[in-house]
């Protein structure tokens, strides 16, 4: 069954049952409603979505963008992710909002997929700076940013403060007796939360007087396989590390587990933090201290600013930064008191 077959049984125009189907009822007499409404579901009829999303101009869909590292790479293997989509999924579904998601190579690659289903908003996880210049030269609906560090270009952002996340990582290990620490985080190669980070936990060491030197940072990408590798490299380093602090949580799961590997024991040979403060923390064996960046909090500012802009039909500029804190268990050692 058609709109034209549904329309021509109810002996009204097609614009009519239109209306009816789109809520517009202020241009329909009551009785017109109802004949219309019972011929629907008498026929069980589904309105074509991308029909309706023509007609008036809402489609009821919000992109969500994921960039991923490799082509391989499937977004669900960072707990990270998954928590952040599944947050955000409830927050737009309590607005009456599908969740759309894409994972590509480039932020902008996902400009025209969502313009073909005519996405009402879109929200960009981890894009960096060079990227958003072209997204803004291309975007025509409201868009919110995730961690993403280009506040001159008058964007809407919600991040945390890495800075700070960075710097109490160190300053809760130096306070815990460690001065020989390893930094295991991705490349600081591009401006943004990793090298935010970085530039934390350099400075609480140089407020003791400690340099960070390059042996203690060890490059490898947000996966539990290359964390597995990093605990490893700990576990057989010649330059006495007794604490690692890892950029996200899924890193700190594999780096105890390749410490394990190498026949070391997690806190009583060599410590870890981690960072995210993910719910697996308190499942791992120990349970792991990190760097708790409040994702649920982020996830509402995120969906405030988002629905506010489509509300309001326009883009918006703003740039919250949430604030972290160390949760405190099992993973770190205490090895004397300062």
């Amino acid at each position: 069954m058609t709109l034209k077959d549904i329309a021509e049984i109810a002996g009204v125009s097609s614009v009519t049952v239109s209306n009816v189907i789109n809520g517009n009822y202020n241009k329909v007499s009551k009785e017109t409603v109802q004949r219309i409404q019972k011929i629907i579901d008498e026929n069980n009829y589904k309105p074509n979505a991308a029909a309706r999303s023509l007609v008036s101009k809402e489609s009821k869909i919000i992109g969500v963008v994921i960039p991923y590292v490799a082509e391989k790479d499937a977004f669900s293997a960072s707990p990270y992710n998954t928590q952040v989509l599944a947050l955000l999924e409830q927050y737009i579904r309590t607005q009456g909002y599908y969740l759309m998601m894409r994972s590509v190579r480039h932020s902008i690659d996902a400009l025209p997929f969502f313009s073909t289903w005519n996405a009402d908003g879109i929200i960009f996880l981890g894009t960096f700076r060079d990227e958003v210049e072209e997204i803004e030269k291309e975007l025509k609906i409201p868009a919110v940013y995730v961690d993403t560090y280009a506040e001159d270009l008058n964007i809407a952002n919600v991040g945390i403060d890495d800075y700070k996340g960075g710097y109490l990582a160190a300053r809760y290990l130096l306070g815990k007796g460690h001065s020989q620490v390893a930094f295991v985080g991705p490349s600081i190669e591009n401006y943004g939360v990793i090298m935010e980070r970085y530039k934390g936990f350099c400075n609480a060491f140089k407020e003791r007087g400690i340099d960070i030197k390059a042996e203690n940072y060890f490059k490898a990408e947000t996966t539990y396989e290359q964390g597995v590798e990093v605990g490893k490299k700990l576990a057989f380093s010649s330059s006495g590390f007794t604490a690692a602090a890892c950029m996200s949580d899924i890193l700190a799961f594999g780096v105890m587990d390749g410490l394990r590997l190498s026949g070391l024991n997690v806190p009583d040979d060599i410590s870890v933090v981690g960072f995210d403060n993910l719910p697996e923390c308190r499942y791992s064996n120990p349970q792991l201290t990190t760097v708790s960046q409040n994702i649920e909090r982020k996830v509402q500012l995120v969906g405030d600013l988002l629905f506010d802009a489509i509300r309001e039909k326009k883009r918006t500029t703003a740039n919250y930064n949430v604030d972290v804190e160390i949760v405190e268990r099992q993973s770190v050692k205490q090895l004397f008191r300062n």
